[in-house]
């Protein structure tokens, strides 16, 4: 690429391609323990590819923005998150597993997921399971909500963002794989976890979706709810005050619903912070820049 088509790429670009770099790079570094490392590096060469195409057309209208500025984001971390499973394990096979469960022991005295049973009810564990799946749908109602308004430079800080966060929650399940508590310390519950509804749906289609991930530590959930909380106070005071609620329930289900230990919520809240920290220095650092070149 020109210097002038990477000045003229907005931060989401840039972090985009910086990240399918990065992956293709550690799946060539570690090439032989792969299972399937060709197909890894044809996927994130598509993406690359898919990326510069559309970067064509960003100053077009319909559909065509529309696909630029969210559905490819959308669609592309969430190939890169399933991309994980034949990456995580195999680059670093040992899980971080009993270090958080010795630290949540030495933080309460108990295993907070067990302890939970205590407060299980069948209603409580419906509206917690669609706690934890509100996780899917905050970022993209923000983005909506700010691309209906034409909010557009809120909406590129905002995208910026929260790519930042996942692919910062990415690259901790690479160095620190945690498979979580449902999977680990399943046997010292003593009942399952059951609703009226929904909530045994909800297990099933995020099982089927999620699979194997090692994608505990931290939480990305926690993580990407509260930097999406804090982009919609900025951004969105309406949608803030309905998304409040709804992350605290979110944040608690997380270890309610057993997907993660109580330390991988204070690494979520952690993540969140230098999300926030790095992305708002970087867009500082940027208008700077665009001011001293103007």
């Amino acid at each position: 690429m020109t210097r002038e088509v990477v000045r003229g790429l907005r931060p989401a670009d840039s972090l985009n391609l910086v990240f399918l770099f990065f992956l293709s790079s550690v799946v060539l570094a570690f090439y032989g323990r792969l299972n399937a490392p060709g197909g890894l590096l044809i996927l994130y060469s598509a993406l690359v590819l898919v990326q510069l195409a559309l970067m064509r057309f960003k100053n077009g209208d319909g559909l065509v923005r529309w696909a630029y500025d969210l559905i490819f984001p959308t669609i592309c971390i969430l190939i890169i998150f399933d991309s994980l499973e034949g990456l995580v394990h195999y680059i670093n096979p040992r899980d971080i597993d009993p270090i958080l469960i010795k630290l949540d022991y030495a933080i309460f005295g108990f295993y907070p997921t067990v302890m939970a049973e205590k407060l299980m009810t069948p209603l409580l564990t419906d509206i917690m399971q669609l706690a934890y799946s509100s996780y899917y749908f905050l970022p993209i109602t923000l983005g909506v909500v700010l691309k209906v308004k034409g909010r557009n430079l809120d909406f590129d800080r905002s995208l910026f963002l929260i790519m930042l966060c996942f692919y910062l929650s990415y690259a901790g399940y690479m160095l620190m794989p945690a498979l979580g508590p449902r999977f680990t310390i399943s046997h010292l519950q003593n009942t399952d976890l059951r609703g009226y509804v929904i909530a045994g749906q909800l297990q099933e289609i995020l099982n089927r979706l999620e699979g194997i991930k090692r994608d505990a530590f931290p939480s990305g959930h926690t993580g990407i709810a509260l930097t999406v909380l804090y982009l919609s106070y900025r951004y969105a005071k309406g949608l803030y005050r309905f998304y409040l609620p709804c992350v605290i329930a979110l944040i608690v289900s997380t270890v309610y619903c057993r997907y993660h230990y109580v330390v991988d919520v204070l690494g979520g809240i952690l993540l969140a912070l230098i999300t926030i920290f790095l992305g708002e220095a970087y867009y500082g650092y940027r208008a700077k820049r665009i001011d001293i070149n103007r």
